[in-house]
């Protein structure tokens, strides 16, 4: 397991190297390309699935206002459950 972790974070290193190339030379977009490839690297490497990223992206865009406040009348009192957890 170890060697498999060493050699990803062999790529993630390239892949931010090169990343960091194209954003230098104008090529935002595959620059984002990139980007992708190494988030998914990093969640490998950190044990994050793809559900927890899901949540946290759903956690992270605002709701309309109209959703907001019937959230908020129908769990007025309850505590929610962490949708992410600690990673180290």
């Amino acid at each position: 397991m170890a060697n498999l972790d060493e050699h990803l974070l062999s790529v993630l290193a390239t892949l931010e190297e090169c990343r960091a190339a194209l954003v230098v030379s104008g090529n935002r977009e595959t620059a984002q390309l990139i980007s992708v490839a190494i988030l998914d690297i990093r969640m490998k490497l950190n044990g994050v699935v793809d559900e927890e990223l899901k949540a946290l992206c759903d956690e992270m865009v605002p709701e309309p206002l109209s959703e907001r406040s019937r959230d908020r009348k129908s769990s007025h009192g309850q505590r929610r459950r962490p949708l992410l957890r600690v990673v180290k």
